[in-house]
């Protein structure tokens, strides 16, 4: 298993500087990083709010939700902004119980390593999400070591976890979601003498393939009036980016409508 990383090909010295003065510049950093955390909770309230509507006992989250969405408006730096995504990230695997049965209920969110099926089935996810990002910005000219959320750092591809924060709940989550609830995954997709926090082979390639699929899906989009894949839609999100760096356009992260 390997990550494969392209040459630098599509190049503009312009927009580097835009971006690096959009970093340093603290007011400029902030209204990005805040468009970054309210696409997340945005996108993360609607995947709640569906199982409201099936009945499901969600509503202290999506009430959390809501509240800290309106909070991200009078947050003044990065720190308190990334404890607000935190907190807000807790309120939303809270309600994973509710909806994904008691095999994949989740008390905690634990990264490194993951240590149970559910952790395991996000963090997975998650790097899924991260790669796709990766991927798209080297389609631009964006630099992908140049965030606004997340602090670059060395041998980080930071702008890719900021724009991931925007798509993980639509992508991944919702994948998850198919999984878990149609019975497609169960425990023997995930390695038994590693206390099943690690998927299999065969688990691995049924997720991918999901998520392959939900890639390929398209939606109506509401500014261009045409449909689009999901795929496309992360493009179109850093393209979104750049118009902002060069002060064409103010970024809106994308915001699930349904």
């Amino acid at each position: 298993t390997g990550s494969f990383y392209p040459r630098r090909y599509l190049l503009s010295g312009f927009l580097v500087v835009k971006q690096v003065q959009h970093y340093l510049d603290e007011d400029k950093r902030l209204k990005l990083a805040k468009e970054f955390v309210k696409g997340a909770i945005h996108n993360s309230y609607k995947n709640l709010y569906q199982y409201k509507k099936q009945g499901k006992d969600v509503e202290r989250s999506i009430s959390a939700l809501s509240n800290l969405l309106k909070e991200v408006d009078r947050a003044t730096s990065i720190e308190y902004l990334m404890a607000l995504e935190g907190n807000a990230k807790d309120w939303y695997y809270k309600a994973f119980g509710s909806f994904l049965g008691e095999n994949f209920r989740l008390e905690k969110r634990v990264k490194r390593p993951p240590d149970n099926m559910t952790n395991s089935l996000i963090s997975f996810g998650n790097s899924l999400v991260y790669s796709l990002c990766l991927s798209q910005i080297y389609h631009t000219q964006l630099d992908p070591t140049v965030s606004f959320l997340h602090e670059p750092g060395e041998r980080r591809f930071s702008l890719a976890l900021d724009i991931a924060e925007v798509f993980k709940p639509i992508l991944s989550d919702r994948v998850i979601f198919r999984l878990v609830n149609n019975n497609m995954i169960k425990e023997k997709h995930f390695l038994k003498e590693l206390n099943y926090v690690y998927l299999n082979e065969k688990g691995r390639r049924l997720f991918i393939e999901e998520f392959e699929k939900r890639l390929e899906q398209t939606i109506k989009h509401p500014r261009l009036n045409r449909h689009v894949s999901y795929r496309q839609l992360v493009r179109l999100e850093c393209y979104k980016i750049i118009k902002h760096l060069v002060e064409d356009e103010k970024y809106k992260s994308y915001k699930s409508y349904w």
